[in-house]
């Protein structure tokens, strides 16, 4: 069962993706991964087993966030790349802000929510600084890799190329930083590797997945407006 909605959740992200691209043009793709980050930082306190490894639920839709980026590289240049990063950004901190104001509020006696909003947004220091930090540095990884790679190759070919090096690469150091970041001292060293090890094998399935959706996204014609916003 897990396996089976695994592949639909991909599935669904990933149509998510090309969906906002298609109506909403490159505000779409901002839009999108803006929502992104704040589902994956919700989705991300429940752990799963997948294929017999353990697998928090943000990592899918936090994977969609490369293919969003991955987008605006290929048809709008790096600086809107870039910019979709610290909208990404924005959204993560505003969340993380908001989140712990929130849970500062002393709760009315007939209030219901508290205890299952501290269990979502309870976050410690070190999982909220290695989240955004994570996030910052790969996905800027990603845009800086998937720019460099398209200059040294023909514009119309090796998108698979730049699309899977530049995600698993900046994914590698994404699940490097946060596993160490949240865990490094909580879990024994030979934990917190193994961690690491089946958080980016998934990863990896996800980037390679994503591949086709780029490809889709290149054939996407956009009307005059939607390529001016």
């Amino acid at each position: 069962m897990n396996e089976t909605l695994f592949f639909i959740c991909i599935l669904l992200n990933f149509v998510c993706v090309i969906s906002a691209y298609r109506f909403f043009g490159k505000t779409g793709v901002f839009a999108w991964i803006a929502l992104a980050t704040v589902i994956a930082n919700i989705e991300v306190v429940k752990c799963v087993d997948i294929f017999s490894m353990p697998l928090t639920l943000g990592n899918i839709t936090y994977g969609s966030i490369f293919l969003a980026t991955d987008i605006l590289s290929e048809k709008y240049g790096r600086k809107q790349a870039q910019k979709g990063v610290f909208i990404g950004f924005f959204s993560l901190l505003i969340l993380t802000v908001f989140t712990q104001i929130d849970l500062m509020y002393i709760p009315s006696k007939d209030d219901f929510a508290q205890d299952a909003m501290l269990t979502l947004f309870s976050l410690t220091p070190r999982i909220c600084l290695g989240s955004m930090l994570a996030y910052l540095i790969s996905n800027t990884m990603d845009v800086y890799l998937f720019e460099f790679i398209k200059k040294h190759f023909p514009k119309g070919n090796f998108v698979w190329l730049r699309n899977n090096v530049a995600t698993m690469t900046s994914q590698f150091f994404d699940t490097i930083i946060f596993t160490f970041i949240a865990f490094y001292g909580v879990f024994s060293l030979q934990t917190v590797i193994e961690l690491c090890i089946t958080t980016y094998l998934l990863k990896m399935l996800i980037a390679v997945l994503d591949t086709p959706f780029l490809y889709l996204a290149r054939l996407i014609k956009q009307n005059k407006e939607l390529i001016e916003e």
